[in-house]
């Protein structure tokens, strides 16, 4: 990979209640990299995710963001490093008592000093970045699901972060709905060259939008390439895997 990481794990173990987690995790995504963790449910996919946002910390190992060594962070240190973080949470975690656009605003008004109006207009063109630009005064129960993962989206992009992290993207959507969430993703790394890195069990998902697949089995990562690579692995349970998900 070249240029210099933005995100780094470096051997990193996580045990609960005497259960190994991750085994010595390791990888790393340059900007504007799309790392995919492959795997099935209860693999330490999200658990992942948690070590980078500094939510979980590692028993051993390390974890960047940045150049930051993230569980070493004081907590006014690591409030920084977290607004260099956008989460696109699974079920979108949308506060069904507000609207959409206050859904959106939500990190401005707790993170900049921005006025009324221009925490509006920015919601509003993060909402129209996502093609949801008429549904800000709309409440999140009146959204499809596909409409409230694009909400999910602009809110974890308002802040303009440097890293989104993104978990199952296509939980709970139709094929459809699926490639669209995939293709703003694609966009967001392509034109505001965002880091990603995200958890799925969806391979052609993964294909699309990944430029580098890892699949996590134990807690440990046993193969890592590019979609055709995994396929023509040499390990046979990573072939195995590749052939049963490829349906979505």
């Amino acid at each position: 990979m070249s240029g210099e990481a933005v995100v780094r794990l470096d051997r990193v173990s996580k045990s609960f209640d005497g259960r190994r987690v991750l085994d010595g995790v390791s990888f790393e995504v340059g900007r504007g990299r799309a790392f995919c963790l492959l795997g099935r449910s209860g693999t330490g996919k999200s658990v992942t995710l948690k070590h980078i946002v500094g939510l979980v910390r590692p028993d051993s190992g390390h974890v960047f963001v940045e150049g930051h060594d993230v569980p070493s962070l004081g907590r006014r240190e690591l409030s920084a490093v977290r607004r260099r973080i956008g989460f696109l949470f699974q079920a979108a975690a949308l506060f069904d008592s507000i609207s959409v656009g206050e859904n959106v605003a939500f990190p401005l008004r707790r993170h900049t000093a921005l006025s009324g109006v221009e925490i509006r207009e920015r919601a509003m063109a993060r909402l129209a970045d996502v093609g949801l630009e008429g549904e800000y005064d709309k409440m999140p129960g009146a959204l499809s699901g596909g409409m409230r993962k694009r909400a999910g989206l602009a809110r974890a992009m308002v802040l303009d972060p440097a890293v989104l992290l993104v978990d199952e993207p296509s939980a709970g959507l139709d094929p459809m709905t699926s490639e669209e969430i995939d293709r703003l993703l694609i966009e967001r790394k392509e034109r505001d060259k965002v880091t990603l890195v995200v958890v799925t069990h969806n391979i052609p998902s993964a294909r699309a939008i990944g430029d580098e697949l890892a699949v996590l089995h134990d807690g440990r990562i046993i193969a890592r390439g590019t979609a055709g690579e995994l396929e023509r692995s040499e390990h046979e349970m990573v072939r195995v895997f590749m052939r049963s998900q490829a349906g979505g």
